[in-house]
């Protein structure tokens, strides 16, 4: 008896611009995750174009003539004058975009999903450290801020490049968080949808998630296991920040408090959030593939002969220049914080 082979599966051609330096083009998330279903070919002259914003790079896309994809792991929003399609952080409802968080690209969903029986005693005996904060960028002031009044209560161990306490650069990010009962885990801005790594990573070796970023953060994470800004009453930043500290302080000083924070699921519902589902990711590239269009490259052709293709991006560019210097002066003036712009807000 002899059985008949699988059938071939799809061939696709497939491109990549724009990405950040340490970003392999044939291993990645969109790689490994479309070798499910496609037989992937990683080429100079793709049929498909995935493409990002990131450094020199981030232009390159107007090189190719065929469909574009556009990702951001960053806060910026897509142009839909460059891009045929668009998977974002946004809660978007354009028909050719699908939200799309960064944190998968560094964490498996379905790890944070936690067991139905959590050993919360082995947890907190493992904690050996108050707080951990391990950050590169320096230019989130209200993060900063935050860092310095928590010190005042505890000392925060600092592992990273901005404000290191410990005197070096710690080699294991997620090895060090393991040790520390808290992580302040602030993203560089603050947007709706706008999450990536920082606040999984903590979650990852249990260590409770003090977060400001994203204001609509507790649609797919549960807010009761975690301490948000977005949580507190306060609305001038100032008062917002010393309510978080507040609130860190109590569950610190209430053992009872902090084991039943560590008992509760990182993610709603304990489930993985739709936006972060491999197969809903899958579902929408099989309809880029199907969905015949005349990519934007082709329509615009005439302009990007004469180079007015790139005024759209030019101005976004410089809008968001504008608006990072305007968080940094304002957040600045609250050095001696009185008043900020909302939360920082982008």
């Amino acid at each position: 008896m002899t059985t008949s082979a699988p059938p071939p599966r799809p061939h696709v051609r497939l491109g990549f611009a724009g990405f950040w330096d340490s970003f392999d083009p044939r291993d990645n998330y969109f790689t490994r995750l479309l070798g499910r279903r496609y037989d992937v070919e990683v080429c100079d002259r793709p049929d498909f174009l995935i493409h990002s914003c990131i450094g020199k790079g981030r232009h390159d896309h107007r090189r190719f003539d065929c469909v574009r994809i556009f990702y951001t792991g960053e806060n910026v929003p897509a142009d839909w004058l460059s891009t045929d399609w668009a998977f974002t952080f946004e809660h978007d409802p354009h028909p050719r975009h699908v939200r799309l968080p960064h944190w998968p690209f560094y964490v498996d969903p379905r790890a944070l999903v936690k067991p139905a029986e959590v050993d919360v005693e082995g947890i907190v005996a493992a904690k050996r450290r108050f707080c951990g904060f391990v950050v590169s960028n320096p230019l989130c002031h209200v993060r900063n801020e935050f860092f310095r009044r928590l010190s005042r209560y505890k000392p925060v161990d600092s592992g990273g490049r901005v404000m290191n306490t410990l005197g070096h650069r710690v080699a294991d990010k997620r090895a060090f968080l393991a040790e520390c009962r808290f992580t302040i885990a602030f993203e560089n801005e603050s947007h709706p949808g706008y999450t990536t790594e920082k606040i999984v990573e903590p979650m990852l070796v249990d260590s409770i998630p003090i977060y400001w970023g994203d204001p609509l953060i507790g649609r797919e994470f549960d807010t009761r296991s975690l301490l948000s800004a977005h949580d507190c009453q306060a609305r001038r930043t100032s008062a917002l920040l010393d309510e978080l500290v507040e609130r860190v302080v109590a569950v610190d000083r209430d053992p009872d408090l902090l084991r039943r924070m560590l008992a509760l699921p990182w993610l709603r519902n304990n489930r993985v959030p739709s936006s972060v589902d491999e197969d809903r990711v899958l579902e929408q590239f099989a309809r880029i593939f199907a969905t015949p269009v005349e990519p934007v490259a082709r329509r615009r052709r005439g302009l990007r002969l004469v180079g007015l293709d790139r005024v759209p991006d030019a101005v976004g560019s410089l809008r968001r220049r504008l608006r990072r210097k305007w968080r940094q002066w304002t957040c600045k003036e609250e050095s001696r914080f009185s008043t900020c712009s909302r939360w920082g807000t982008g």
